[in-house]
């Protein structure tokens, strides 16, 4: 694998995983990206930092952002140390972030990017098809998990999917993903009841929120859906994260698998 991403076929899925395999994650463009994303409602550009060892990968995406409208390079970063100091500084919206870095992995930046610069949402660019990777990224908090094979000229439509709600990852690292959630629903049934958190400190809208994120759906859907306005389903995904304790949406799913709201054959 060299360092610049292949031109290939599409290569992000929206996260989805409701009642496999007739939910599971498909591939191709993201919908949101395919629609171009839900729009910042506020109008500004989407801020985002990029953080890799490569230089020679850092300038590919760079000059691919640099086309784009509605998205501006706030800052670059060769390690996850300076990546978690560049971020606190310049305090991005997206986080384009590779997991080997020196000093510092992506996944240990990844933890403290949620201490100095909360509102960051993280995806993971990386050779890396390893699944500890994958589900320690999760853990740490990141919204997405790319592979470097990805067009580049995806890259910026998968950044508005992520800045508009949406959780992101490649279709050959979606199924490991699914294969662990049913791993834990089984292994749940399996050992004697854990205590949950999640049912009682959730209100039933909440729940209802939850389980349509858990299937894969952004704000927007679940917003029509419930026929509620798309602020008010950020504000209760705002609440669920804060009270679970968790920072992204799909921790929120895994969640919904240890309290059995996604079902797998």
């Amino acid at each position: 694998m060299t360092d610049r991403p292949r031109m290939g076929s599409s290569a992000t899925a929206t996260m989805a995983a409701g009642n496999p395999p007739a939910d599971a994650p498909h591939s191709g463009a993201p919908e949101a990206a395919q629609s171009g994303g839900e729009a910042d409602p506020s109008g500004e550009p989407i801020r985002v930092l990029i953080a890799d060892d490569h230089a020679l990968f850092r300038r590919g995406l760079e000059m691919v952002l640099a086309e784009e409208e509605g998205i501006d390079l706030v800052g670059q970063a060769s390690d996850g140390a300076e990546a978690v100091q560049v971020a606190s500084e310049t305090v991005p919206d997206i986080v384009l972030m590779d997991i080997r870095m020196p000093k510092t992995s992506g996944i240990e930046a990844a933890r403290q990017m949620k201490e100095s610069a909360p509102s960051a949402k993280i995806v993971m660019l990386t050779i890396s098809d390893e699944e500890d990777d994958l589900f320690e990224a999760i853990r740490a908090g990141a919204s997405g998990y790319l592979l470097k094979d990805i067009p580049l000229d995806e890259v910026a439509d998968s950044v508005r999917a992520v800045h508009g709600g949406q959780s992101l990852i490649n279709p050959s690292m979606a199924g490991k993903l699914l294969t662990e959630f049913a791993t834990l629903a089984r292994r749940d049934e399996e050992e004697p009841p854990a205590k949950h958190v999640a049912a009682p400190k959730l209100t039933d809208r909440e729940m209802e929120v939850l389980r349509l994120v858990a299937r894969g759906m952004n704000n927007r859907d679940i917003a029509k859906e419930l026929f509620i306005s798309e602020n008010t389903v950020k504000n209760h995904v705002r609440n669920i994260l804060e009270k679970l304790q968790i920072h992204s949406r799909m921790e929120a799913v895994m969640i919904a698998v240890r309290e059995k709201l996604i079902e797998f054959s």
